[in-house]
Order: structure tokens, then C-alpha cells, then sequence
């Protein structure tokens, strides 16, 4: 039934904290995590928390996340008699293929309220591939080299979050070289993706210390990567690292989103199939991007499989969100008209900022910030905090609209009659971690 204590003591799992509903092992928390890393050999597999992984990309599809958060929140999986889809996914990943038994009120916080068709220490090669991976940086920090999507959306569904539990199979043990060397090693084997959502380079500063939404930039593209799969193209065994973000790269220079509009389903699904038109329609031979042809990406010969649009893969992604199974995109669209739009910035934040913070008028951003100081919000200024690390109190008295997403705060925090809204919490903002005090008082 999920991760249970004793197999932990399992040849090949290395555990760097205590299960959900699990005794402890003794090496729980940050410092245990961090010390089993060291230990850990390429193969291995690495029970971490999602707290303690820091991604190796700049920018996910926030739409492919969106699909999984709506699917997760909606009975309909229920309802068609199956289990909801977060279990068959969590047991996948966890290297045990899919949900064998859920019980009333199973959360993923509690694998023990839920069992897997592969028990733990039955792991087949076939079920080790479908995991995720990790390689182990300098002072043994966790890089997540793949799973950036599906782990966030564990982080972001309500039964989950920053705690959740997961196994990882490791790829690569680089604790003994320097940051410097650590780097140029993941650069050399790409394990590392170094371009924003705009396909611009960044530096390695530029990546996001933890998962989260609120920590991620928005890749349009990649989110049309995901929609064309099995369409356009399939992912193949050897897929290539970041794969979805090499098709992406080479479609900006074939379908212009601008031209779509992006909440409407009908106008999305057009975007999606001139993608997919264009990934299969090219020859097989055509290099895409880092020197990877088409069909090394697994470019598929026959758009949806030779199939009409209304049948195949596209005539399942096309099903509406009123139908009995909708289709991928409903569900993502659905999730997102449902998340509470933020002020638009006219002061925005980023990097390292140390001394006070007073915001007297307008809204200001704090975008992955790090903030070391008190941050006041003056009557009728607001505040928006997306993944950032704030060091100091933070007070608002008559504030037009405070919001914190995936916001880590070391000192108390005071909200008094905010006049629009208050956001800690809901649909799309990223849990935050609060360290200190905690004074809410008339805010709607």
C-alpha cells in the first residue's frame, strides 16, 4: 500500500524522510534528505518531499497543469466508475504502475489510504522507466530532471502539497564537484534546460529554487506540445531530454499563438492541430532543434494516427467539458476561468532587495523576490507575491488586494480590512510557507 515504513530497508531505495502515516527512519527533514543524496547511487531509488527539489527549467506549460488540477478536482473519473486520476498517477510515478484500492477520503499526503497494482520491491524496468528523475547536486541538493509538470500538479492539488511524498530514480550522483563544475557536467549531459518561456537564454541564477506555479513562467508552447502528443507526435522509448521543449522551439517558427485566442476551446483546438498538421506533415529526416530529426523526436507519419478529427486522439481531446469524459483541453480551460486574476502590476520586483518595503499607492509585485525587510501595504496599495522569499513582517491595514502564492515568509504577517481581496489559498496559488504569526482580521 503505497510507501509503507519497512520498505524503506528495501535494496536500491534510499530514504531521505518518513513517509506519510510511516514511522520515522531518523533521517527526516532537509538534513536527512540531503544526507541520503550523498549516498545515493545512479538507479537508485530517492524517497523525497516536494519541498526539497529544486527544478532544472525555467518555465513549465502552465495549461498541461491546469488539465491535471481540473481532472483531479472533478468526480467525473468517479463517475465513469474508476478511481480518480491523481492515484493512477501518483502510482506511476511512484513506480507502481497504477491505483489498485482507494479508500473514502484517500489524500496523496497518506499513501497508506491507498494501494498501488506493484507493490513496493516489485518494481519491474517497465515501471522504473515511468518514474521520475533526479540528479544529486553539490551538498547533496535534489535537481528534478524530469517531472516538473506532473509534480507540481501534486504540490498544487488540495489533497497534496509541499510534503507530499514520492520516489525519484536517480540518474546521476555530482555531489563531489564544485557549483562551477556541477553546472558545466549537467549543461554537457543536458540535464538542464537554460531558456525562458520566450525561448531566450538564462543563467543557471535564473532557475527557480523550489516547484510551484507561482515559482514557474508560463511556456505557451510547451502546453501545445502536450496537446499534440499522440497526435502530431509520441514521446519515444530513448525520448530525448526536454523533448516537449525542442518541438516547442522549433514550432514558434511555424504557428503564431498570437493569432489564437486561447480561451476558447474551438479557436485553442485550431492552434492544436495546425501544430500537430505541421509535426507530422514534416519529413522524418527534417532536424527540429539540438540536432534531433523529427523522427527522433517521434514524429508520427499519419496525423492522429490516420484517423478523421472527430475520432483518434484529437476527437478526445475535442470532447467538451459537459460530456461524460471530457477531453484535455475542456478540463484545463474549465480549471482555468476558475482562478481569481491578480491586479496588474505597476511596480515589479525581482532578484534581491533588502531594506523596507512601503507600498503607498498602485500594486507592486514581488516575482520570485528576495525580500529581507517589513513590507507595508498603505490603504488602498496592493500586494502580490508570487514565489517569493520574504525575511521580515508583513503589515496591510485597508489594502486594496493582498495575494501570496508559493511564498515562503519568515516573520509575522498582519491583514486588516483588506477592501477587495485577501488570497492565501485557492485555485492556482501555490501553497505558501509562514513562519510566524499569523493576524487576519475583515477581509473578504
Amino acid at each position: 500500500a503505497g510507501l509503507a515504513a519497512g520498505a524503506l530497508a528495501l535494496g536500491g531505495v534510499v530514504a531521505s524522510g518518513s513517509p506519510a502515516g510511516a514511522a520515522p527512519t531518523g533521517t527526516t527533514g532537509t538534513a536527512g534528505a540531503k544526507g541520503a543524496a550523498l549516498q545515493a547511487e545512479a538507479g537508485d531509488l530517492l524517497d523525497v518531499t516536494l519541498d526539497q527539489l529544486r527544478p532544472t527549467q525555467p518555465s513549465v506549460g502552465f495549461d498541461q497543469i491546469y488539465y491535471k488540477l481540473g481532472r483531479y478536482s472533478s468526480p467525473k473519473d468517479e463517475q465513469n466508475g474508476d478511481f480518480n486520476k491523481r492515484f493512477d498517477d501518483w502510482c506511476e510515478t511512484n513506480g507502481q504502475e497504477e491505483a489498485a484500492t482507494v479508500s473514502p477520503g484517500a489524500k496523496l499526503t497518506d499513501p497508506s489510504s491507498f494501494t498501488c497494482t506493484v507493490p513496493v520491491g516489485q518494481e519491474t524496468d517497465e515501471t522504473r522507466a515511468a518514474m521520475k528523475t533526479v540528479v544529486i547536486g553539490p551538498g547533496g541538493e535534489l535537481y528534478l530532471t524530469d517531472g516538473h509538470h506532473t509534480l507540481t500538479s501534486f504540490l498544487e492539488t488540495p489533497d497534496g502539497g509541499p510534503t507530499t511524498h514520492i520516489r525519484l530514480r536517480v540518474t546521476g550522483n555530482l555531489s563531489g564537484l564544485s557549483p562551477a563544475a556541477f553546472w558545466q557536467a549537467m549543461q554537457e549531459k543536458k540535464w538542464v534546460w537554460l531558456r525562458d518561456e520566450n525561448n531566450n537564454p538564462i543563467t543557471t541564477d535564473q532557475l527557480p529554487q523550489r516547484l510551484g506555479l507561482a515559482r514557474f513562467h508560463d511556456d505557451r508552447y510547451r502546453s501545445l506540445v502536450y496537446f499534440t502528443r499522440d497526435i502530431g507526435y509520441q514521446a519515444p522509448a530513448d525520448a530525448a531530454e526536454y523533448l516537449e521543449f525542442l518541438w516547442g522551439t522549433w514550432l514558434r517558427e511555424r504557428v503564431n499563438l498570437d493569432a489564437y485566442d486561447l480561451d476558447s476551446p474551438a479557436s485553442y483546438l485550431t492552434a492544436i492541430r495546425a501544430a500537430s498538421e505541421a509535426m507530422s506533415g514534416t519529413a522524418g529526416d527534417t532536424v527540429i532543434a539540438d540536432g534531433r530529426t523529427a523522427d527522433e523526436l517521434g514524429r508520427m507519419p499519419e496525423w492522429n494516427a490516420g484517423k478523421k478529427p472527430t475520432g483518434g486522439e484529437f476527437g478526445k481531446l475535442s470532447a467538451p467539458i459537459s460530456d461524460q469524459k471530457p477531453g484535455k483541453l475542456a478540463y484545463a480551460l474549465d480549471f482555468r476561468s476558475r482562478i481569481l486574476a491578480a491586479p496588474a502590476c505597476t511596480k515589479t520586483l525581482t532578484g534581491k532587495h533588502t531594506g523596507p518595503l512601503v507600498v503607498s499607492s498602485g500594486v507592486l509585485c514581488l516575482n520570485g523576490t528576495r525580500q529581507t525587510g517589513p513590507v507595508v501595504v498603505a490603504a488602498g496599495a496592493s500586494l502580490v507575491a508570487k514565489g517569493a522569499d520574504i525575511t521580515g513582517p508583513v503589515q496591510a491595514v485597508g489594502a486594496h488586494t493582498v495575494q501570496l502564492c508559493g511564498t515562503s515568509l519568515t516573520g509575522p504577517l498582519s491583514v486588516v480590512n483588506t477592501k477587495q481581496r485577501l488570497t492565501l489559498s485557492g485555485a492556482g496559488c501555490t501553497p505558501n510557507t509562514l513562519n510566524g504569526p499569523v493576524h487576519l482580521v475583515g477581509n473578504p
